[in-house]
């Protein structure tokens, strides 16, 4: 099963815990935007927990939450749930749609290139292991 992207507010919260490391509470609550209750903030701190994307020690009376989910890692599942909702699970339908409506130009694409270039090199010098047939 694929695993589900970050909400736009579980998202928020996992920027802060990024930028700042571990947190309480009461030190996530302002730098949310909007005028987000303690107790949103709490209970969102506890629904990331149950999805095991922070962990939390206690200090003193609070619980210091920590990420367990790299920066990558969610923007990797998010780029994920995109291409397969958007774009039928395919990665050069977005690269199209993002050259089609300009919002990537000749520079970033001359990167992306070279990127893809250097990826093909590592591939090719790995050595080959046969694929197992799966059991009868």
């Amino acid at each position: 099963m694929q695993e589900k992207p970050l909400t736009p507010l579980e998202l928020a919260i996992m920027n802060v815990l990024w930028d700042r490391g571990p947190s309480t509470v009461s030190e996530v609550q302002p730098e949310l935007s909007g005028d987000l209750a303690y107790t949103t903030v709490m209970t969102m701190l506890n629904v990331l927990l149950r999805k095991k994307k922070v962990k939390r020690v206690q200090d003193g009376r609070a619980f210091r939450y920590r990420p367990i989910v790299t920066r990558q890692r969610a923007t990797g599942t998010a780029v994920e749930d995109l291409v397969a909702r958007m774009f039928g699970g395919s990665a050069e339908a977005l690269l199209m749609t993002l050259v089609e409506t300009k919002n990537i130009d000749s520079k970033d694409l001359e990167r992306l290139s070279r990127i893809v270039a250097e990826a093909e090199r590592r591939e090719a010098a790995e050595p080959k292991t046969p694929k197992k047939e799966p059991a009868q």
